[in-house]
């Protein structure tokens, strides 16, 4: 009894002894930094970066590889990997016999947990004193990670040859796929090359490549992964010849964004890898066919999410020639046409022009400034809806004028743009032709209010965690446009001269050309999607014959081609006037010219009721009977046409005081035109 009780003692005091020289074993650090991923909204790669010391090292999820591999791994590496503390003391003492009985080792002693522990340290074990501290630190791990996490550990820390750490990252290199779905050959490979990364790698030696897969394939036939005929199959594939560059889509927003967050290691964002990919093929293929040099950026969103879906920022991010560095997307250039509609818009909105209205299209000057149309041609007189269309440049300047350029621009920034001026300068006439700074980008965001009827489109990148249908009223703001004026305008657009071999009337669009041929483009939206499109030089040199129609416009309808089936667009909303030119009220049938409105301004007229911000207790909110409201215009000319909110609601040929019943309660945008197209305008109150 005494000799047992010593022998559980010395067992004991051994046992205390051995713990207390694991605990006291050196900390290892296991927080290894791990590449940035930028994801799709689909939680699908668009591109990685590379840590600090250049390697790739992508995160994984145990769930996120195939489990095939993982049974050829541990049938291969570690079969006891579940059941040991750290150390296989079997497979240990299999290695030492071996190299004893035959002068050399067939079969490594090393468990995962200590090549774990090797990995995170960078301690050699060439010696046995290098041996020992793995093994120490491999125990001294096993306390503390559970066996999932150590595993998790060896998949994103083993080397792959190269600057290739983890099983994603070398899968993505050598097979171009994601560790998800590996056939048996690939799985075979990825279990080899760790042992000796630089002398397998299949680029620089396939032959070695192929006998350590095969090796692990006769292994996992032999403890039951796979059979025979599995086996067989496998071996007759080829090892990959070449290493697969990383994937980068849109690169030009990735970078950006970590440049925004660098501490965000997993980023997920609204796009759409597989629609970037195509329209990143589209840019390079169109570009190289307009001519060198020319680049090319498209942006697509979601109007009704406010979710940029593809954002591609230039036509070959590594050609030099066309500056494919920089991101166009934001770029500022000339916006050329693409303003007409908010100003046709504003015109709308004021009451001052119809879509059918009749306007000049005559040579003109407005205090110096003289315009003239694309093809230096005069049309005569047209309708609005007309010059809109055919997007002549005199009607467009006579709106404008009667608008105000302030005003043009006011909206502009209303819908979230940054029109940029030239330092000091007020905005003038040429801002309509394009004079103003742009991006595309901003452009984006003003046709995208223009398809949300008027309401401002918050534009995102970043995916948040429920995405709305629509974007929350509250952060929209003031509108670019009422509701009717921004449907006037699409229905306008959407009947524009398609380019060759297209369909006219699938979605509202126009094109734009800035001044000596710099800069082509064409924005489009349908009941769903936005879409801009820019082509150029970056350094802004003219590219002889670059027009809009032509460069830009087809690529547009092609974007919207691979989007897939058009959404149709918005209904028109109540309240509207249907009518042709001659059915029109006098003061809308032909658009007045703005600078004869200003000649006489005694004459303009004045709504003397109700006045400007007042509160008018009709009856509305009480449920009591509904009165008419009283309006009364002084000065102007007769016949006078109200509207309100932008539709007409009282025609009066000769009497300057009119009645009229509101539908309900709220603020109302009173509007008079008199018979020579001059107007006034309050906003009142109605209860």
């Amino acid at each position: 009894m005494v000799a047992l009780g010593c022998g559980l003692l010395c067992i004991l005091i051994l046992r205390v002894g051995f713990d207390h020289l694991i605990e006291t074993s050196e900390p290892i650090d296991t927080s290894v930094p791990t590449s940035m991923l930028m994801l799709d909204r689909e939680g699908r790669l668009l591109r990685a970066f590379t840590v600090e010391d250049g390697r790739w090292r992508l995160p994984v999820r145990l769930d996120e590889v195939d489990p095939t591999y993982l049974r050829m791994l541990l049938s291969y590496e570690d079969r006891r990997f579940h059941t040991h503390a750290g150390v296989d003391v079997w497979a240990l003492g299999r290695a030492g016999l071996q190299r004893i009985t035959s002068g050399r080792i067939r079969s490594g002693g090393s468990t995962l947990s200590m090549q774990v522990a090797r990995l995170l340290t960078g301690a050699s074990t060439r010696d046995p004193r290098g041996k020992i501290a793995q093994m120490r630190a491999a125990l001294w791990l096993e306390r503390r990670l559970e066996k999932p996490a150590m595993l998790q550990a060896y998949l994103t820390l083993a080397p792959y040859g190269g600057n290739l750490e983890g099983v994603r990252a070398a899968s993505l290199a050598w097979f171009g796929k994601e560790p998800r779905r590996l056939t048996h050959a690939e799985a075979a490979l990825l279990v080899a090359l760790p042992q000796a990364p630089e002398a397998r790698r299949p680029d620089r030696h396939p032959q070695a490549a192929r006998r350590a897969r095969d090796r692990v394939l006769e292994r996992a036939r032999l403890d039951g992964v796979i059979d025979a005929v599995e086996a067989a199959a496998a071996r007759a594939e080829p090892v990959p010849s070449t290493r697969r560059p990383a994937p980068l889509l849109a690169a030009h927003v990735t970078d950006r964004l970590r440049r925004e967050a660098p501490r965000r290691a997993v980023q997920r964002l609204t796009l759409d890898a597989a629609l970037q990919a195509r329209l990143e093929a589209l840019a390079r293929e169109r570009s190289a066919r307009i001519g060198p040099r020319v680049s090319m950026a498209i942006l697509v969103a979601d109007h009704g999410r406010g979710e940029v879906l593809a954002s591609v920022g230039s036509s070959d991010l590594f050609d030099a020639s066309r500056q494919g560095h920089v991101e166009m997307t934001r770029a500022l250039r000339s916006p050329g046409s693409t303003l007409k509609p908010v100003i046709y818009g504003l015109a709308f909105e004021d009451g001052r022009a119809h879509p059918e209205s009749l306007i000049e299209d005559r040579p003109s000057a407005f205090s110096g400034y003289v315009p003239a149309n694309f093809d230096l041609d005069f049309q005569g007189t047209v309708t609005v809806r007309q010059a809109l269309q055919w997007s002549l440049n005199i009607p467009a300047v006579k709106l404008l004028e009667t608008v105000g350029s302030a005003r043009l621009v006011a909206r502009l920034r209303r819908a979230g743009a940054n029109p940029v001026l030239p330092e000091l300068a007020t905005p003038g006439l040429a801002v309509g032709l394009g004079g103003v700074g742009m991006s595309l980008r901003d452009l984006v965001l003003v046709y995208g209010a223009l398809a949300q009827g008027g309401r401002p489109m918050p534009l995102r990148e970043r995916a948040a965690a429920v995405a709305p249908r629509r974007a929350p009223e509250a952060l929209r703001g003031a509108p670019v446009l009422d509701e009717r004026a921004a449907w006037f305008v699409g229905s306008i657009l959407a009947g524009a001269p398609a380019p060759r071999h297209s369909a006219t009337g699938t979605l509202a669009f126009k094109t734009g050309t800035s001044y000596g041929y710099r800069d082509a483009w064409a924005l489009g939206y349908d009941g769903r999607h936005v879409v801009g499109v820019w082509v150029g030089r970056p350094d802004g040199a003219p590219v002889p014959g670059l027009i809009g129609l032509d460069a830009a416009a087809p690529i547009l309808f092609e974007v919207f081609a691979r989007l897939g089936p058009s959404t149709p667009l918005s209904p028109a909303p109540p309240g509207l006037l249907h009518a042709s030119s001659a059915d029109l009220p006098p003061p809308l049938r032909r658009v007045q010219d703005g600078r004869q409105s200003r000649s006489s301004p005694v004459d303009r007229p004045e709504i003397a009721y109700p006045p400007a911000g007042a509160r008018i207790d009709l009856g509305l909110t009480t449920g009591e009977a509904r009165l008419s409201l009283l309006l009364r215009v002084r000065q102007g000319v007769p016949p006078f046409v109200w509207y309100a909110d932008g539709a007409p609601v009282v025609r009066e040929p000769f009497a300057r005081t009119a009645e009229w019943t509101p539908a309900g309660p709220g603020y109302v945008r009173l509007a008079v035109v008199d018979a020579r197209g001059q107007a006034d305008r309050v906003t009142v109150f109605i209860e």
